[in-house]
């Protein structure tokens, strides 16, 4: 016999409905007198990871939690498949959510653990080690089926936690940050493996983050909230591209934000400039700027190397500061051409600029 299906298959999962799908409509939450969410409207399409990015207190977590069901809408509705939850209790609902935590049980192994839903929910020892075996290759440690989780390294867990909860088939996952206990390194190693997974099953994944680099490296669309509301929603590329306001430029890396009378002034707009770092060329003195491009003159007020880039905070002459970062592409042993105090030219060509409305 073939291993079941880590995730039913989507005829089986919808019956004729969109399964994956989550829709929020003119959701707001209170508590007391604070608005943590504010008629909030939201789409995510079915398979797709959507991550939901912001600094804390801006919403994100308690849209999450009302997906869920941990929390109560104070206004608005919140449907799952097409299907009204709003006031449907959280074990009823067709969610997991992945925390922070892992929450695994000390004393019963990977195989146990992985498996425990499925015993809570009666079903028989042989069909539920079949499909625990299907969760770990999954997640690519079924070696491991037989520790305990203290043998296992933060990494590991973390994916123990995952297969958990997507044995279960759940129309929806939810991650609330669950990569926030890593290091670096194994933070990063874990972005890949989680959207790899994502892929893998094709179910919907909705991912709570603070980090921007990690919203961006994992996403189909980020929504970007700030103050209970998104400030916008696209592809990684596009709100990061084209962002739609000062706080999403700001929030999203590294930008140079020229207020609208200097982006008059010196690019024709009437609108706020946002122009990232990458995009900003140091013309350096002797050297020429290019035709369409929009300069700056200034003096470089520092250097910081960060590894993979240099990067220039130059002070222009309209009191702003710029910043340019260049790619380091030379040899290793090479030193910086630039000091501070220099006397150079910002530039960047025009179409590298978003305007904010």
């Amino acid at each position: 016999m073939s291993p079941s299906p880590l995730v039913a298959p989507a005829h089986e999962a919808s019956s004729g409905r969109d399964a994956g799908a989550v829709s929020l409509r003119g959701v707001s939450k209170s508590f007391g007198a604070v608005a943590a969410v504010r008629d909030l409207d939201l789409d995510v399409r079915a398979g797709e990871f959507l991550s939901m990015l912001g600094p804390s207190g801006s919403g994100k977590t308690t849209v999450l939690r009302m997906i869920a069901g941990f929390e109560d809408a104070t206004e608005g509705t919140i449907s799952l498949g097409g299907v009204d939850v709003t006031r449907v209790p959280p074990h009823a609902r067709q969610v997991n959510t992945v925390f922070q935590d892992y929450a695994l049980f000390p004393h019963l192994t990977i195989e146990e653990n992985v498996g425990y839903g499925l015993r809570v929910r009666g079903e028989r020892r042989a069909a539920r080690r079949e499909r625990v075996v299907t969760a770990l290759e999954q997640v690519r440690l079924a070696h491991v089926a037989s520790r305990l989780p203290h043998q296992l390294s933060g990494g590991q867990r973390q994916r123990i936690a995952l297969a958990r909860a997507l044995i279960l088939r759940p129309q929806v996952l939810l991650l609330d940050e669950p990569l926030g206990a890593l290091d670096k390194q194994l933070r990063e190693q874990m972005q890949i493996e989680l959207k790899q997974i994502q892929r893998e099953v094709g179910i919907t994944f909705v991912f709570v983050t603070h980090d921007q680099e990690e919203a961006l490296t994992l996403s189909d669309r980020v929504a970007v909230f700030n103050g209970g509301r998104i400030e916008q929603i696209g592809t990684p590329r596009e709100v990061y591209e084209l962002p739609r306001t000062e706080f999403v430029a700001r929030f999203l890396g590294l930008s140079n934000v020229l207020p609208p009378d200097v982006a008059e002034r010196v690019a024709g707009s009437r609108a706020a400039l946002s122009v990232r770092p990458e995009r900003v060329r140091i013309v350096s003195p002797g050297e020429h700027s290019h035709p369409g491009e929009t300069t700056l003159a200034g003096t470089v007020a520092e250097i910081v190397y960060t590894g993979p880039t240099t990067r220039y905070l130059v002070d222009v002459e309209e009191g702003l500061q710029i910043i340019a970062e260049r790619p380091n592409a030379h040899h290793p042993a090479a030193t910086e051409s630039l000091a501070r105090g220099t006397e150079v030219r910002v530039a960047w060509q025009a179409d590298h600029a978003a305007r904010l409305p």
